[in-house]
């Protein structure tokens, strides 16, 4: 992927896709809006939410120990994976050891992150995706764009083309003159998936949340996709990141309130699945899988864990409000950012997962206006800006980071020399008085030579959308000593 910047600057000349995106993310976030009101302790909550990932995050190493006992005791496997690598070895092992050859999927960021669909294809095992988002984009060769709804670059139009173009080339196809409205689609997606739901034997998934008194998943999901791939397979495997872990299971009773209405607006999920370890044995009364593996997936969150600023995007509960309030995701869309996680939260938490060594992750803690927007609808208050800042530090400046859990230390990036000299020449000013006088003294006396646009590619572009500040007729000290009579 190329850096943010050109990767949006091909995507914001695309009509089509803003179109699609505005009329979407305005409509989801007047919803949300409407839906956070109902509630007159939103604020508590959303301070309830942040001091619990907070405390489970400072406590991670107890709580997942207590999850892998719970879960160990239910009847269930746990593994655990220190990269994406790993973590696709394990699942690829355990799919082969049930002898089969295809997979159903809950809609999962883990499994997208680690590309697990691709590790199994590499196996010679189909991985078929059941979420009605992530079935348009698996059928149409694409990538997700947006955390919650995955294909919302692609209008109604477009689905149903992919539809009949892709659907018989998986399985069954889509009926003949099927039209573009909504129900004519769900139908669609419910014909060919049903087949598919009804033969397959292992089953992937994520989960939004996993209990460590108990050793219980939960899946919110609003299809029921999710409720058939966990509960008809014979084999259950869940990926899930290390930091996806409450304490209690009396904490969901805040998540459950304040998840459903940040992301999809509503008061609950229409699904809400809860499992603890495997079904009882399939049989009259069987219900659920007769085998279960969760996989607890690291992959840099234990660095970003290190890091006392960063650390606070592990809060996310991958709800995508932010995303819906971003200006700059408004324009450019998901797949500019080079990540399975876009639009605010990706350009904080990518960048930690990764590091910041490629071209696009260097990029993307400057892929926003700091407006604050994203901080504002945090349903557990992750303050965005201050991290985004933070990481624009970083790149910039370089310094010490934990990678693989190492301490290092990171060079400066490239390209940002004028900017450290900024920086340097602004640090030394400000550190002597004298100095910093005569500047200022010097700028109020030549205020009439000031440019109409700054210098050099960055400056240009800068003043191409913006004016510069006039400069006032008196400066302050000069307004101080006239009236004061002192610079004291």
């Amino acid at each position: 992927m190329p850096a943010f910047p050109a990767a949006a600057r091909e995507a914001v000349r695309d009509a089509t896709l803003r179109g699609n995106l505005r009329h979407a993310t305005h409509t989801i976030r007047d919803k949300r809006a409407r839906a956070v009101a109902e509630l007159a302790d939103w604020d508590r909550l959303r301070e309830a939410g942040r001091a619990v990932k907070d405390h489970t995050l400072r406590h991670l190493d107890h709580y997942l120990l207590q999850l892998e006992e719970a879960v160990t005791a239910a009847g269930g496997t746990v593994h655990w994976a220190a990269d994406a690598t790993e973590a696709n070895r394990i699942v690829t092992g355990l799919v082969l050891a049930t002898g089969e050859r295809e997979v159903v999927k809950v809609k999962s960021m883990a499994t997208q992150e680690t590309g697990l669909n691709e590790a199994l294809e590499a196996a010679g095992i189909a991985a078929y995706e059941t979420d009605l988002a992530e079935l348009i984009v698996q059928l149409g060769h694409d990538r997700p764009s947006h955390i919650l709804v995955p294909a919302i670059h692609r209008n109604r139009g477009e689905i149903r083309d992919i539809f009949a173009r892709e659907m018989g080339e998986w399985g069954r196809p889509a009926p003949e003159g099927m039209d573009d409205t909504p129900a004519a689609l769900a139908e669609a997606a419910r014909l060919h998936l049903r087949e598919k739901f009804l033969r397959a034997k292992v089953a992937v998934s994520g989960a939004n949340f996993m209990v460590a008194e108990t050793g219980t998943m939960v899946v919110l999901e609003s299809e029921g996709n999710g409720r058939m791939c966990l509960t008809l397979p014979e084999t259950l495997i869940s990926v899930v990141g290390i930091e996806k872990v409450v304490p209690t299971f009396r904490d969901l009773e805040i998540f459950l309130q304040t998840l459903p209405r940040s992301s999809t607006a509503e008061r609950m999920n229409p699904y809400t699945t809860m499992w603890t370890g495997p079904g009882p044995s399939k049989g009259a009364d069987g219900d659920g899988p007769s085998a279960f593996h969760l996989v607890l997936l690291d992959n840099g969150r234990t660095d970003t864990l290190a890091d006392e600023v960063g650390r606070q995007a592990l809060r996310c509960i991958r709800c995508s409000a932010c995303l819906n309030v971003c200006p700059v995701y408004e324009r450019a869309g998901g797949h500019a950012y080079g990540s399975v996680y876009p639009g605010p939260i990706g350009a904080i938490l990518s960048p930690q997962l990764r590091g910041t060594a490629s071209e696009i992750d260097a990029s993307l803690p400057y892929a926003s206006t700091l407006c604050g927007a994203c901080y504002e609808v945090c349903p557990v208050a992750i303050d965005i800006p201050e991290v985004l800042v933070h990481l624009r530090e970083r790149v910039v400046q370089g310094g010490p980071v934990t990678r693989e859990g190492v301490r290092v230390r990171l060079r400066p990036a490239k390209g940002h020399t004028a900017e450290r000299a900024a920086m340097l020449g602004a640090t030394v000013l400000l550190d002597h008085p004298g100095a910093l006088r005569a500047a200022e003294r010097v700028l109020a006396r030549t205020r009439r030579f000031r440019p109409r646009r700054l210098p050099g590619r960055s400056g240009r572009a800068w003043t191409d959308t913006r004016d510069l500040p006039a400069f006032p007729a008196e400066s302050f000290r000069d307004w101080w000593t006239r009236e004061r009579g002192t610079e004291k």
